[in-house]
């Protein structure tokens, strides 16, 4: 009998995800899996899709991002991420994530990059996961427990300042551990920001003991990305050593002037960390970073670009030094006057940013900030200006390198078991694009501007994007669980 799918896409430049070298073949689709890659011409499908001449590839794994909300918020919410190819989503960054937490208050700075009070209403994992559920989301999520979270909830906002009491990390261990059994995938950290840059290497450790208890990773924003930053590497490796576990450094870079170059070391360090213990690290592809607005944090040497202000709106999108000018007061206490509010950095070399993107082991993370008013453009432009600008113009990478650190590599080191690669059995999150045209057309003046070159977009085997038409409206993500708690499949809901 003649194989029956419910699509196949035909005629295609597969990349499959692990860095083998392009090939032609058919893909068909069933139930959301795919059923086979080859030669197809003797079966037929509910809808078939002629890609002659672009590129059939898994659909990509953002290592790196904060879209707690973005997963519960519907189609229109993802577009951001649909249009660029992306299928699965790592939440819970940098030590912020939604759950276990509620609010009476607006949270502390970084907390509220996700939002006010009104958003944070998950007093456990499992609140979020229903929540999910319930939602039905356009991409699928893996999700990390917040240690700012975590400290937040056991301490109280008045207590951050400090570093927790032995009672107090033992409770966050034990919410964590909960977390994990419930599906979450692992910790992670923002040991750079001022709510956890109190904690002590001790107490990281302490809680991340749940970890080795329960399964999980660790993903951190270092403690330092300038001048420290090679200590800030060794407490990371340390604290992955005492936990146990596997080690994710987020948005790997070298920070301010005096330090760019410096990847050369950083590089080398976890290169050699690599031999001894498992480790990786994930990369944006732009010189610029974002986060919240810092006053105390100002170097008069970078640029900085005002992405939301709560009490100055209509600051949103403009140089920090013009805001000053017009003011008459100095950048400083331009920002104080700002807060709470976001800020997009200049203070990054564009040479460090190619140097680790073309190394093997990068993975590429968005790091976007989907809530500010004036984003990065990393947001909507992060997977197709790797594949058009640094692959194809520049040719830092092959096309196939570019694909399997968006994909097969990011799987690995996150241990998603059946996404990633194309192959018989796995699931059939996939992207289309044509790889004469694709790159990314958000810029810093215009920065919600979609890519072009991505065709269509499938999650799970359901078209979720294509080109021209933006969001299909459906809903197909799914909150996937941690392998490594007990009874956990990567596949599965939590």
């Amino acid at each position: 009998m003649a194989l029956r799918c419910d699509l196949i896409i035909r005629e295609a430049t597969v990349i499959d995800g692990t860095g083998a070298p392009r090939r032609q073949a058919d893909l068909g689709v069933t139930d959301g899996r795919i059923a086979a890659i080859g030669d197809l011409s003797g079966a037929t499908a509910d809808r078939e899709v002629i890609a002659a001449g672009k590129v059939l590839a898994p659909g990509f794994i953002d290592a790196h991002t904060h879209d707690d909300r973005v997963v519960l918020c519907g189609p229109e919410c993802a577009h951001c991420k649909i249009s660029q190819g992306v299928t699965t989503v790592v939440v819970g960054n940098c030590g912020i994530s939604l759950s276990p937490l509620t609010r009476a208050t607006r949270p502390p700075a970084p907390l509220d990059l996700l939002g006010d009070e009104s958003v944070w209403r998950y007093d456990s994992f499992a609140d979020y996961a229903r929540a999910f559920e319930a939602e039905r989301s356009a991409l699928n999520a893996v999700a990390l427990v917040g240690h700012t979270t975590l400290r937040a909830r056991e301490m109280g906002d008045g207590e951050l300042g400090r570093a927790a009491t032995d009672a107090e990390a033992a409770r966050m261990k034990a919410r964590l551990k909960r977390s994990l059994e419930e599906g979450a995938w692992g910790l992670s950290t923002g040991l750079w920001y001022p709510p956890a840059i109190a904690s002590t290497t001790d107490e990281v450790i302490a809680v991340a003991e749940a970890l080795t208890e329960a399964g999980g990773l660790y993903a951190t924003h270092m403690r330092d990305e300038a001048d420290g930053v090679l200590d800030s590497i060794e407490e990371a490796l340390r604290i992955g050593r005492a936990a146990e576990v596997p080690v994710v450094i987020s948005h790997f870079k070298c920070t301010l002037p005096q330090n760019w170059g410096r990847s050369v070391e950083t590089l080398a360090k976890v290169e050699a960390a690599a031999r001894e213990q498992p480790v990786g690290f994930d990369v944006y592809p732009y010189s610029a970073s974002s986060t919240v607005l810092m006053p105390e944090r100002i170097d008069p040497r970078v640029r900085i670009i005002v992405t939301w202000s709560v009490p100055h709106p209509e600051c949103q999108g403009r140089d920090l030094a013009l805001v000053a000018e017009e003011w008459g007061v100095d950048r400083v206490e331009a920002a104080r006057r700002l807060l709470p509010a976001g800020a997009i950095y200049f203070q990054m070399d564009e040479r460090d940013v190619q140097r680790i993107i073309a190394h093997p082991q990068s993975m590429i993370g968005s790091d976007g900030l989907p809530h500010d008013k004036f984003p990065h453009p990393r947001l909507w432009g992060s997977f197709p200006r790797v594949l058009g600008h640094y692959a194809r113009d520049l040719q830092l990478v092959s096309l196939e390198d570019a694909v399997r650190k968006m994909t097969g590599l990011t799987a690995a080191r996150f241990g998603i078991a059946d996404r990633g690669v194309l192959a018989e059995g796995m699931a059939a999150d996939l992207v289309l694009f044509d790889p004469e045209t694709v790159i990314d057309s958000a810029s810093f003046d215009a920065p919600t501007t979609p890519s072009v070159g991505i065709e269509e977009t499938w999650v799970n085997g359901v078209p979720v994007y294509r080109y021209g038409a933006g969001p299909t409206g459906e809903r197909p993500g799914r909150l996937l669980r941690n392998p490594r708690a007990a009874g956990g499949s990567s596949g599965a809901a939590a």
